[in-house]
């Protein structure tokens, strides 16, 4: 059986203060809820700073600085990690980064509502100096940009040096200044097989007047394709006129009454699969969760007020000479023999009086008891002495050891 026994609350035997106890216990579940939402959502709290192209990255080739004017600008841009976001009204901006990105899915996705790709254009890699920026190491090869709407859209591009000129609208808003160098698209690829019919047609918005397209109409959707990215990334949003434009441009792309723009990064490696655990913590199931940390409160609360601190179990067997006469009394009391001590009582209650009383030492037994009697008093010690011989009970025997008693007190008077 364990030594240790359930007690009301003791200031002097507890190990811990209350108010200890119910701080660790705050700081426990506190820590433990914490883990819980950092679990569910780690992955959107990635700052995406690589060095890469895309909506996170605030590298020369990224595109923060568009994301950030769009917010300044009160246009409530967002970003988008899942597929599954993809279903939206407002104008999805897409930047791949390789033509190994399957962007299919998005392609058939977006086909009838308002969506940008950005095709890739530099061969960048991280700078080790300066963490989350990226150095140019040249042009990507032309069949990068040409595979990321393959083989639903395939291009034919070129890259050359411009003379930085101003490129030439056709209904677009905003003035674009020829980035150096400059990628353009210069038709649709007739080669290949795998063309769909609804993306044969290439309407031109912004060309370099030398037969090059820098933005265009995908099909008759508002599918929109930015053959050079350095109108809309970091580098072009350095110049003041071209960021105006740039608004401009994306405010008329997104002209069906939206509530925003979206930015996805899932083509970037930055997206994240639905997860179980982060459904907890939003609508509908937060009123779940927030009841069941309720009762979980109130279940620790009771339990807290209804159990003290330990407290160590009184030894079976205690020290000491009072102790020892304690444990034998007890075990006479176990097992049920109280009764036979009334002669050993009274005999030892005779040499105590003998003693006390100065008794003959040659005097034994019943020349002993004859003296006992022969001292003055209302009873006689040999009655006495027979009566707590006789006693057959606990109620007797305690009578006569208390007359025995009175007797001796009496005499001692």
């Amino acid at each position: 059986m364990s030594d240790v026994t359930i007690a009301p609350p003791s200031a002097d035997t507890a190990l811990f203060r209350g108010r200890t106890v119910a701080l660790m216990l705050a700081i426990g579940i506190a820590g433990f809820a914490a883990m819980l939402v950092l679990g569910a959502y780690a992955p959107d709290l990635r700052s995406g700073r690589n060095g890469g192209a895309h909506a996170l990255s605030n590298a020369v080739t990224g595109y923060a600085g568009l994301v950030q004017l769009a917010e300044a600008t009160g246009r409530h841009p967002r970003i988008i990690r899942t597929a599954h976001e993809f279903d939206t009204e407002d104008l999805l901006i897409i930047t791949a980064e390789s033509a190994a990105t399957d962007n299919s899915a998005a392609l058939m996705q977006r086909a009838t509502r308002p969506t940008l790709f950005i095709l890739p254009k530099w061969r960048t890699v991280p700078d080790d100096d300066h963490p989350g920026w990226a150095r140019y190491r040249g042009l990507l090869p032309l069949y990068e940009p040409i595979g990321v709407l393959a083989p639903g859209v395939r291009f034919t591009m070129r890259q050359y040096r411009s003379g930085g000129g101003a490129l030439i609208s056709d209904g677009v808003p905003g003035r674009f200044w020829a980035p150096r160098p400059i990628q353009v698209i210069t038709g649709i690829d007739p080669d290949n097989d795998q063309q769909q019919n609804r993306w044969r047609r290439l309407t031109p918005l912004l060309t370099d007047g030398r037969g090059g397209i820098v933005l265009a109409r995908v099909g008759e959707g508002p599918l929109y394709v930015l053959a050079d990215p350095d109108l809309l990334n970091n580098r072009g949003m350095k110049d003041l006129g071209q960021a105006r434009s740039a608004m401009a441009l994306l405010d008329w792309m997104n002209s069906t009454d939206p509530d925003g723009i979206a930015f996805d990064v899932s083509m970037n490696g930055l997206g994240h699969s639905r997860s179980p655990l982060k459904l907890l913590f939003e609508p509908p199931f937060l009123a779940m969760t927030l009841a069941i940390a309720a009762a979980l409160l109130l279940a620790g609360l009771h339990a807290f007020g209804r159990f003290g601190p330990p407290r160590a179990r009184a030894r079976a067997v205690a020290f000491g000479k009072s102790a020892l006469v304690d444990n034998s009394a007890l075990l006479i009391r176990k097992a049920g023999r109280e009764a036979r001590l009334g002669g050993r009582y009274a005999a030892a209650i005779r040499d105590r009086a003998a003693r006390a009383f100065g008794a003959p030492a040659r005097l034994r037994d019943g020349a002993l008891d004859q003296y006992l009697d022969s001292l003055k008093g209302a009873r006689r010690f040999t009655d006495l002495m027979q009566a707590a011989d006789a006693a057959n009970d606990r109620r007797s025997l305690l009578d006569a050891a208390q007359a025995l008693h009175d007797w001796q007190e009496d005499k001692s008077k």
